[in-house]
C-alpha cells in the first residue's frame, strides 16, 4: 500500500496507542501524526454513534483537520471509533481496531481479537492484541539492555498487572504465585526480572519491593525505579510468568520465544478466558507451577500478519 499520510488516532490510554502504533508501524507507510483525542459530552458518553454536531465531538483542531483527512486513519478504542468513522466520511481510508460495538459497516476494516466474535466481511480477526514485539523490536531491547546479559540464566521475568472486570488479582493472589516462583528459584537458582504495571495494587507493590532483595535481578514498580525496562525484560527472559489479567501483557509475552507461563487461567472469566483457553489449547501458553520447564516454543505474531491483510484489503 503506497500512502504518504498516516493518522493514529486513540483516547491515549496506553493499551490502545500501543496497538494503533504496532499497526501503523506494521504498514511502513512513513510517519504517522498521533492524535489522543478528547471527547467533549455527550459524544463522550456515546460514541461511536453519530449525531448532529459530531464534526465538533474533538474540539476546533479535530474539527478542522476533518476537511482534508489522511490517506489512511487508524484508530483504536470506542472513542476513536467516532473519529475514524467521522474521516471515512470525508473520503479516507481507516481502519478501527476492537470492537466498536455498533455495525461495522461505518469503517472500511475493524480489526478485532477472536474472543470478541465479532464478524463481518470487513473485520480481520487476531488471536490476542496487536503489538511490536518482533524480531527486530526484540534485538533493538537487548541492546538497549545489555546488562542483563551479566545476570544469571535461567532468567525469569514476572509481569505482574491487577485486578480487571475479568479476573482478581491481589496481593493474596501475589502471594500464591510468589510461593510458586521460590520453588523454582530454590531449584534452578538464576535471576529475576519483575515489572508491575498501572493496575497493580499499591499493597502488592510494598510487598514486592521486599521479597526479592537478596535475588538477583531488578524489581521495576514505576518512573521512581528509573527507566522503564519492560522491552528489555521480554528480549532478556529465558521464562516468563505472567499475570492472567492483561490480553495486551500475555499477548506481549507469547510474541517473544520464551515459554510463557500464565498464573492461574482459571480465575479469569468472560472474552479473555477465552482468548487463554485458545492459547492453552494451541500450546504457547501453560498455567504456572513450581516446575517452569522448558517447553518448544512458536512466538506468537499475529501483528505482521494482521498488517498484511490490511494492505491487500484496501489495496483492492
Amino acid at each position: 500500500m503506497d500512502s504518504t499520510q498516516l493518522w493514529t488516532l486513540t483516547d491515549g490510554h496506553a493499551g490502545n496507542r500501543r496497538q494503533a502504533d504496532a499497526l501503523a508501524a506494521a504498514l511502513d507507510c512513513g510517519p504517522a501524526t498521533d492524535w489522543s483525542l478528547r471527547p467533549r459530552l455527550p459524544w463522550r458518553l456515546f460514541a461511536p454513534h453519530r449525531f448532529a454536531g459530531a464534526d465538533n465531538a474533538f474540539g476546533p483542531a479535530f474539527a478542522q483537520a476533518l476537511d482534508q483527512p489522511p490517506r489512511l486513519s487508524i484508530g483504536c478504542g470506542r472513542q476513536a471509533a467516532l473519529a475514524t468513522r467521522l474521516l471515512r466520511e470525508r473520503g479516507g481510508k481507516v481502519v478501527q481496531i476492537l470492537d466498536p460495538r455498533i455495525d461495522t459497516k461505518h469503517w472500511d476494516l475493524v480489526v478485532a481479537p477472536e474472543h470478541d466474535r465479532l464478524q463481518g466481511g470487513n473485520v480481520i480477526a487476531l488471536l490476542g492484541s496487536l503489538n511490536p514485539v518482533d524480531d527486530a523490536w526484540l534485538l533493538q531491547a537487548r541492546d538497549a539492555f545489555a546488562s542483563f546479559a551479566e545476570l544469571p540464566q535461567p532468567r525469569t521475568a514476572v509481569l505482574l498487572g491487577g485486578s480487571s472486570a475479568h479476573a482478581r488479582f491481589d496481593r493474596s493472589a501475589f502471594e500464591v504465585l510468589a510461593a510458586k516462583l521460590e520453588v523454582s528459584l530454590a531449584r534452578d537458582g538464576g535471576s529475576v526480572l519483575v515489572t508491575t504495571s498501572r493496575r497493580t495494587p499499591a499493597d502488592l507493590v510494598a510487598a514486592l519491593r521486599h521479597r526479592y532483595v537478596e535475588t538477583p535481578g531488578l524489581v521495576w514498580c514505576g518512573e521512581a525505579d528509573g527507566a522503564n525496562p519492560y522491552a528489555g525484560v521480554l528480549a532478556w527472559a529465558d521464562r516468563i510468568v505472567c499475570s492472567p489479567d492483561s490480553v495486551n501483557m500475555v499477548s506481549e509475552a507469547c510474541a517473544t520465544a520464551a515459554p510463557v507461563f500464565v498464573f492461574d487461567p482459571q480465575r479469569v472469566s468472560g472474552r479473555p478466558r477465552r482468548f487463554l483457553d485458545s492459547l492453552l489449547q494451541n500450546g504457547r501458553i501453560r498455567a504456572m507451577d513450581t516446575a517452569l520447564a522448558a517447553y518448544p516454543v512458536e512466538p506468537l505474531r499475529e501483528t505482521a500478519r494482521v498488517a498484511a491483510i490490511v494492505r491487500e484489503r484496501l489495496a483492492a
